[in-house]
């Protein structure tokens, strides 16, 4: 599949997909947020992946010393930058998650919400393993500093399998709002999104998690959130001392 988002569902057309959300997927979107900005110390910085049209960076950059925002849609990118006017420690810049142009630790948190490591339509081990390579040590060996979280984390979500119901809602939502295609009801199922006009999404499980993990400089934790979101939380490990 093309770049749907980047093609077809960018800036205010990816706006209004919010819009017509129900309470419950509201509900979810916070409480996802909300998660994540836990993460986040004041003296953070913060890379955020898929951006869209900047809905969450505001509150992120209330929360962080610094917020960098990438998205590859320029129309989405454009309408961020809107978004964030008036914010000095924000920047929004036009990227392809699965090639990042930063520095090795370049950042203490990196966030990949909403669905993303779905959306991005990029393989999801290389998302992780970009993510993980421009984010910084964990060198506080996973204890929580005065009730945050330790930095040196990433952080990926997804939909949790028993809030299908209210995301399929969401998508017919979104699909009679000429946002979407028409859904393909025939292959729609198990968490797994298709409309005719070319649109595919779908999640992942823990056990996928697991698996994209394996073997990565990182200690793993999956948590559920609300009910709605499933966090893959990667602490990446600090190097070994050099005798």
């Amino acid at each position: 599949m093309s770049d749907y988002y980047a093609e077809r569902l960018a800036a205010e057309r990816l706006r209004r997909c919010y819009e017509v959300a129900p309470p419950r997927v509201q509900r979810y979107l916070r409480a996802e947020l909300d998660f994540a900005l836990g993460f986040v110390r004041p003296g953070d910085a913060v890379l955020d992946l898929g951006c869209g049209y900047g809905r969450t960076l505001p509150e992120l950059a209330a929360r962080a010393h610094s917020v960098t925002a990438v998205d590859n849609a320029p129309a989405s990118v454009a309408l961020a930058r809107e978004t964030v006017a008036g914010l000095a420690n924000v920047e929004v810049l036009e990227m392809d998650a699965a090639a990042l142009s930063f520095a090795d630790g370049s950042f203490d948190i990196v966030l990949c919400l909403q669905n993303g490591i779905s959306a991005f339509h990029r393989e999801p081990a290389t998302l992780l393993r970009e993510a993980l390579r421009v984010c910084r040590p964990n060198t506080l060996g996973g204890v929580p500093l005065g009730g945050c979280q330790p930095s040196g984390t990433a952080l990926f979500s997804t939909y949790a399998g028993r809030f299908w119901e209210h995301r399929l809602e969401w998508f017919r939502r979104q699909s009679e709002a000429g946002l979407l295609g028409e859904i393909d009801w025939e292959r729609t199922k198990n968490g797994f999104i298709a409309c005719k006009d070319g649109f595919t999404a779908t999640t992942f499980a823990p056990e996928q998690f697991l698996q994209l993990a394996a073997g990565l400089p990182a200690a793993l934790t999956l948590t559920e959130v609300d009910g709605s979101s499933l966090f893959c939380i990667l602490k990446k490990a600090s190097p070994p001392l050099s005798e």
